[in-house]
């Protein structure tokens, strides 16, 4: 793809910043310290804003355009549906919605092949919750700490990071638990055949005590993605499944961050021969051009609601702009290979790369990741493993990994941080010379994080 030409014009720039600051309230935000970038375009990898500056986005907007920005195909399928049927309510049967379904359902696992189609990610867990508890007659849902399901009612009370405890209302039946992370493990492990055994363990034990008769749900995300990219340990999955089938508890997992080619496969379950009985799915499923998200459904769930009507539904469920991008975006994904483009990036590029950068940073306490789905653990001190910053840093606490970010920026590569992680998350269609330009910023910046470690 040819290089969009830049022409600069700040004077654009500071009229959309000024209208943002006036008027738009932003997510996860204190609105007084907050300074948007004001984007004048994007295309591919890249991303440019109006005085000219463009930038290689290794965060794929939040980790969801996976076959990069403006894609000509996903494009002109969008401008087509609208000619065509720009809307439609949910509850007709409609060419579009159909399709997507069917594209979805053939690459899903085993028998997920009903799909009950949402806005985004968040709205798959509250509604994929809903199924299991409805299912099995069960209140409970549990789920890990370090995860991240979403920021609707249920989604956030099952997230295990920090976003939740301003909505934590303690009556959503959510019990959590330690899933399995060798480098900072719980469970005092030293390889990763004792975290999953211990995990296991403890998941039983959790389930014990809180009675399995309770519990509807286990959650995860099959790799779980803001929180850190922690690959599960071989077997671990496995023996949720067996936990999940013995106690008549629904297996869910989250595939929202994971899927759509994100690990180089186009559900990450494929990495570990996995099959739940729900899957949620959103952000790559479209490369997040227009809102869309859904619940993949295995038989026997769907049957509960053969006679008796699913409470649940949504005005714009399946809509049909976001369908013809997703059967668009699906097709391109297979006819330019871009699962398999993922997986190759990340073994002969991405791994190895992040891997010799970490010789090379003392900051770089781990590198975890498969696909186009990788994170740089940070650290103040590699024998000690203690974070570069706090857990939760905010303000002066969390300045070494702000410096760090903005030297990434001044670089050019536009990054996704959280807390002490920088992820690398590129578009799954990035090149190789995309990625290593990725891999020389990260080189730099490193050297700014170095300079906080002991």
């Amino acid at each position: 793809m040819t290089p969009h030409v830049i022409e600069p014009d700040p004077q654009a720039g500071a009229a959309v910043k000024a209208a943002d600051r006036a008027h738009v309230f932003h997510s996860w935000s204190a609105q007084g310290l907050i300074d948007p970038l004001a984007v004048a375009g994007a295309e591919g990898s890249y991303f440019w804003d109006y005085d000219g500056n463009r930038y290689l986005d290794f965060s794929s907007g939040l980790v969801y355009t996976n076959i990069g920005y403006q894609h000509p195909r996903v494009v002109a399928a969008i401008q087509e549906q609208a000619a065509k049927l720009t809307t439609f309510a949910p509850a007709f049967a409609v060419d579009v919605r159909s399709e997507a379904a069917r594209l979805i359902a053939e690459r899903t696992p085993g028998d997920l092949d009903k799909i009950f189609f949402t806005n985004g990610g968040a709205e798959a867990v509250e509604n994929a919750v809903r199924m299991a508890r409805l299912h099995t007659g069960r209140t409970k849902v549990l789920s890990a700490y370090r995860s991240y399901h979403g920021a609707t009612s249920t989604a956030i009370n099952l997230t295990g990071d920090p976003r939740r405890w301003a909505s934590d209302s303690g009556t959503a039946g959510v019990v959590r638990f330690w899933a399995p992370f060798l480098y900072r493990s719980p469970f005092y492990a030293t390889t990763e055949a004792e975290e999953c055994a211990r995990a296991l363990q403890h998941l039983e034990d959790t389930i014990a005590f809180e009675g399995p008769a309770t519990i509807a749900a286990i959650i995860l995300e099959t790799v779980p993605g803001t929180a850190g990219i922690m690959t599960p340990p071989p077997g671990y999955l496995a023996g949720v499944r067996e936990i999940c089938d013995r106690y008549g508890i629904v297996f869910i997992l989250d595939e929202v961050m994971a899927g759509f080619g994100r690990t180089g496969r186009w559900f990450a379950s494929e990495h570990f021969d996995v099959v739940p009985d729900l899957m949620t799915f959103a952000k790559g499923v479209n490369s997040g051009y227009v809102p869309l998200g859904g619940v993949a459904i295995n038989a026997e769930i769907a049957a509960t609601f053969d006679k008796r009507p699913f409470p649940g539904g949504l005005t714009y469920s399946g809509h049909p702009l976001a369908c013809a991008a997703a059967v668009a975006t699906i097709q391109v994904m297979a006819d330019e290979k871009v699962v398999e483009n993922a997986a190759h990036i990340g073994e002969n590029v991405l791994g190895p790369g992040l891997r010799e950068l970490a010789k090379r940073h003392p900051s770089v306490g781990e590198v975890r990741g498969m696909g186009v789905f990788w994170a740089l653990d940070l650290v103040k001190n590699r024998e000690t493993r203690e974070p570069l910053v706090p857990y939760n840093a905010a303000g002066e606490a969390n300045a070494p990994m702000a410096a760090f970010g903005a030297a990434l920026k001044k670089n050019g590569l536009w990054p996704f941080i959280n807390m002490n992680r920088t992820h690398a998350v590129p578009a799954c269609n990035v090149t190789e010379a995309e990625a290593k330009e990725g891999l020389a910023a990260l080189d730099a910046a490193l050297s700014v994080a170095d300079a906080h470690t002991v």
